[in-house]
């Protein structure tokens, strides 16, 4: 066991002894990115923070279930929990549009065009992902952030795999004319 994985494992022992200095200590060092993983999908600030404290009890109510499997384990198993909550929160505060679509009438757009992001800043397209239908936008960080199958999608929010590669597919659009927008105005502004 490497220095860091057992520190990570000497913390959850502490956490589960009911340490609230553990607590504290795994809280200031995964908040931040817990908190960039719940903006993905809720907006308000205050919704974020009761996500993430939710998020938190869970994760300090089930460590104790928790099986340690080596640097990092710890964080994806965190970092699920928090997805979940924010989906929860979504279901009860969000109205989800998913739009099934014949596939006929998709727009074309062959899979491997995923939207060009390289030359804008990430505030920038976060905001462009932000604007997308929550329906879109939920699919599209499940299937790009957390790595889901269309399987895995359909069954996380009780939609077909059709429903879910078509929500893809109609955000990935959405956000490629965002970004030709994007740029259309860079251009012109930096001609003037």
């Amino acid at each position: 066991m490497t220095a860091s994985e057992d520190r990570e494992q000497t913390l959850i022992d502490r956490i589960v002894r009911g340490e609230t200095h553990a607590m504290k200590e795994f809280y200031d060092a995964y908040s931040g990115y817990f908190t960039a993983i719940c903006s993905r999908y809720v907006f308000n600030r205050d919704d974020v923070k009761d996500v993430l404290q939710d998020s938190f009890i869970k994760m300090f109510k089930g460590l104790s279930g928790f099986r340690y499997r080596g640097a990092g384990s710890l964080r994806a198993w965190a970092s699920r929990i928090v997805v979940n909550e924010a989906l929860t929160f979504l279901r009860k505060h969000e109205r989800m549009e998913l739009v099934t679509a014949p596939v006929w009438d998709l727009p074309e757009m062959p899979d491997d065009d995923d939207p060009d992001f390289d030359d804008i800043p990430i505030s920038a397209i976060q905001e462009m992902i932000r604007s997308l239908p929550v329906g879109y936008r939920t699919v599209f960080n499940l299937y790009v952030f957390e790595q889901k199958t269309h399987k895995e999608i359909g069954t996380i929010l009780s939609i077909t795999e059709n429903t879910s590669a078509s929500q893809l597919h109609r955000a990935k659009a959405m956000l490629v004319k965002e970004i030709n927008r994007y740029r259309t105005e860079k251009r012109v502004s930096y001609e003037k």
